[in-house]
């Protein structure tokens, strides 16, 4: 059987430095992805009853498409699931990740370029006979190319990310860049299991030349 490492392919998208900020060119990969928002009363992601639903549909579709890529009796492959990533963003407002509220967001998880629609839609149709919810129909398979951006790893809990953040925004002063589209985060480390300062998550920011 064929074994995917996604991780291993795009290493250089999924383990940066927690030294320094890198330059990264993103390219057009396929996602499991669903769209939300946590409203200003909610308190945040942990609280929020439809984030931790639309979270579960996540990850429960990404499960059931690696399970069904390994029984395929035609060219079986298998991969791991890949990290849980969130796009954050204000509609109609600048994001600042220190000021929590009315947040939208787009959850995803990466799939190889075997997965197509119909594994998908079969996906979908497979957990609403286990567990039926609402929130299955929300989900899409989509392709998502974010192009040019810059990274770093934070190291540490959540509540820290915006000195990380901060060195985000100084490197790309610094170097000619202006940031566009949505905060992204790729969380590496499970806050159920890790202490808070073990925890690590890519923070990563789409940029264009200031200049443009």
């Amino acid at each position: 059987m064929e074994k995917l490492d996604l991780r291993k392919q795009h290493k250089h998208l999924y383990a940066p430095s927690a030294k320094q900020v890198e330059v990264v060119d993103v390219p057009e990969l396929k996602f499991v992805t669903i769209d939300g928002q946590i409203e200003a009363g909610e308190g945040g992601p942990s609280t929020s009853a439809g984030f931790q639903e639309a979270l579960q549909a996540v990850y429960g579709a990404s499960f059931t498409l690696k399970f069904m890529s390994k029984q395929r009796q035609d060219n079986p492959i298998d991969f791991g699931v890949m990290a849980l990533e969130g796009l954050w963003w204000v509609e109609g407002e600048e994001f600042d990740i220190t000021k929590p509220g009315a947040w939208s967001y787009r959850l995803l998880m990466m799939q190889p370029d075997h997965i197509d629609d119909a594994m998908f839609q079969e996906a979908l149709a497979q957990l609403q006979r286990k567990r039926p919810s609402a929130t299955l129909a929300r989900l899409r398979l989509a392709s998502f190319h974010e192009g040019l951006s810059v990274q770093i790893m934070h190291v540490g809990p959540y509540a820290a990310e915006p000195e990380t953040v901060a060195r985000l925004h100084a490197y790309a002063a610094d170097h000619g860049y202006r940031f566009r589209g949505a905060h992204h985060e790729i969380y590496l480390g499970d806050p159920r299991r890790s202490a808070p300062d073990k925890l690590r998550t890519i923070l990563r920011q789409p940029v264009q030349r200031s200049d443009v």
